[in-house]
Parts: structure tokens; sequence; C-alpha cells
């Protein structure tokens, strides 16, 4: 699982930049959001965009990228696995 943590930083949500839905793990309406973007193949975070399976860390939060959405996927903190 520690290889899990070596993903890249990127830092709070912006606000003011793009930033696909981040949802907890898996929840039933992260079906609604994908409805709302059919065949996305990429999310976005502060304007960036990566390919749908890619896994980030912002702060302690592990996300990955799940056909346009953001699924909190576990922790990037080391010491909270």
């Amino acid at each position: 699982m520690a290889d899990r943590i070596n993903r890249p930083q990127v830092g709070a949500p912006d606000p003011e930049l793009n930033t696909s839905p981040i949802l907890e793990e898996y929840p039933l309406e992260a079906q609604d959001f994908k409805l709302q973007q059919p065949g996305a193949k990429s999310c976005l975070f502060n304007n960036r965009r990566y390919d749908h399976g890619s896994y980030i860390c912002s702060g302690d939060n592990l996300l990955h990228c799940d056909y346009g959405v953001w699924i909190k996927a576990g922790s990037c903190d080391p010491d909270n696995i």
C-alpha cells in the first residue's frame, strides 16, 4: 500500500480554477455525476487534466480519477493508512 502514496501532491483545490467533483468513496451519487459527463476520460484539478485511472494527493487525501469524477481512495499520510 505504501507505493500508492508516491503520487503527485497537488495541494488544495483552488475555488477560482476548474476542478472535477470530489466525492467520498464510491457513493451512489457518483453515478449521477458520471451520467452528466458520459465517457469523460479525464478529471480536472486546478485546471490541470489527469487521465482516467490517475491517482493524486490533495493534502492527506488520495484521490482517484474515475471518468470525470475524483473519488476519495484513502490517505496519502503514511502514518494514517
